[in-house]
């Protein structure tokens, strides 16, 4: 062990229960054919609901699937190495993709772009140019379990929970942001900024301007940076609609203040576009210093040339991002709406202002045993190992309610989710069956306990007496 750096042996974010529930169901997956009774893949957002639209193109498109420009082959030209800022004409692309899905309220300069081989590497790099080792940053629970991971592990930064609960729908209050400082500072922390996920994962909500202009005011006043992770933008299916940070910045005016500075922007095609495969993600930064070290550190991931060829062909034919965008937020909407009405006849509510994401956030505190964290444990245990789904506990997002879930949705057929709402109607079934044969049992034996009053043994002993009273 001697040998080995503090960092490979040091705490890596990836022994919570989200991570535990992924390695149960590598080990038995279910397969409607193969393995009927194995564990269902609840547990992972990805969106595999508009893969036909993608297939389509590409054979509508065979030149940019086969690195073709004009019928002539570039194989060459991408194979040979690039400039780590990236393609001109993917760049391009992409911020008019962002800039469409955002209803093209705010427009995005490609200078100000930084690929990333995922949003993974953008949130990491982002902590590397924004703070210290030992600096903190400020993020609303319940969060992303991943980031205690992918925020913490190589860039020794510390995260400090904003408290958010059930009794406003998990919003960020002026309260629990101004708390969260100061206990930062009562840790001997400098907190160097707030990052929040928008729309949320794991709630599945999107922001309100309320929220986001209180974001704003307050790293204003602390003279402190905000991230806003907004990987999920284009998956908004119902009102109220997606408000980017962005947004907020343009409409109070704020370009020329030292908050316009502040402001960064995560990006990624891999809940969007459903391609985590293809490692696509982006910084945006409205700081010069941000930009260049951050293009500077993208040569540790950067996004393969073949990679942004296709996808700048693909994302420049704007007939196909319109179709794309619309009819993916429409099966979004039908399949979430699947899984909340199969959890519906289960007895299960979901947070009732879920209108994004590829998860719903499940409240199953009434089936706890008690009002614990231990309890919340004992039962997702009981679904993973018994009910065979994996779904991931709140408390891997950090959330101090025993009892809520995220269960994912669209990485699975619409088959395999009805056999996963069955799974779960007969395991809530079965919970209801042993409740009511245990108070049962507890009412007969409170019955035989229950000593018989003294009045009783005065009343005359009659043999002759109407059983009815009549």
């Amino acid at each position: 062990m001697g040998l080995l750096s503090r960092k490979v042996t040091c705490n890596n974010g990836q022994n919570s229960s989200y991570f535990l529930g992924w390695q149960e169901y590598e080990k038995n997956p279910y397969d409607d054919v193969k393995n009927p009774k194995g564990i269902i893949q609840m547990g992972l957002a990805e969106n595999q609901l508009s893969f036909d639209i993608l297939e389509s193109w590409l054979a509508e498109n065979p030149d940019a699937a086969g690195f073709k420009r004009d019928g002539q082959s570039i194989f060459r030209e991408l194979a040979l190495f690039q400039d780590y800022h990236g393609l001109p004409a993917f760049k391009k692309a992409l911020v008019d993709f962002m800039a469409e899905i955002r209803g093209n309220k705010v427009t995005f300069d490609p200078n100000r772009m930084v690929l990333t081989a995922g949003a993974t590497s953008a949130n990491e790099t982002l902590m590397f140019c924004l703070a210290d080792a030992g600096d903190a940053f400020l993020l609303p629970i319940p969060y992303y379990p991943g980031f205690d991971r992918d925020l913490k592990w190589r860039t020794g930064a510390e995260i400090v929970p904003i408290q958010c609960t059930s009794s406003n729908y998990f919003q960020i209050t002026e309260s629990a942001l101004e708390e969260a400082y100061q206990h930062a500072h009562k840790r001997n922390l400098r907190v160097k900024g707030v990052l929040v996920t928008n729309p949320s994962n794991p709630l599945g909500t999107t922001m309100s301007r309320a929220e986001l202009n209180l974001l704003v005011d307050f790293i204003s006043n602390k003279e402190i940076h905000l991230i806003s992770d907004e990987i999920y933008s284009g998956t908004v299916f119902s009102s109220p609609g997606f408000v980017s940070i962005m947004e907020i910045v343009k409409d109070r005016k704020l370009e020329n203040t030292g908050v316009f500075n502040r402001v960064h922007l995560v990006y990624s095609l891999s809940k969007d576009l459903g391609l985590p495969g293809f490692r696509v993600g982006a910084i945006y930064s409205n700081d010069n210093m941000v930009v260049d070290a951050a293009t500077k550190m993208s040569s540790f991931g950067l996004v393969s040339s073949q990679t942004q060829y296709l996808l700048s062909a693909m994302l420049s034919d704007k007939k196909f991002t319109k179709n794309y965008i619309s009819e993916n937020q429409k099966r979004l909407k039908q399949r979430q709406r699947m899984l909340v009405s199969g959890l519906e006849e289960a007895g299960i509510s979901c947070l009732n202002k879920s209108n994004a994401g590829l998860f719903c956030w499940v409240d199953m505190r009434h089936f706890l045993s008690s009002n614990t964290l231990e309890a919340e444990m004992k039962l997702w245990k009981r679904i993973v190992y018994d009910v065979k789904l994996n779904i991931s506990p709140g408390s891997s997002c950090h959330c101090t309610e025993p009892g809520w879930f995220r269960v994912c949705f669209a990485n699975m057929s619409e088959e395999t989710l009805r056999v996963a709402m069955q799974r779960m109607k007969v395991f809530v079934e079965s919970i209801s069956h042993v409740r009511s044969q245990s108070n049962h049992q507890a009412l007969n034996n409170s019955r035989r306990r229950r000593p018989l009053p003294k009045w009783v043994f005065r009343l005359p002993f009659q043999h002759d007496r109407d059983p009815e009273g009549r």
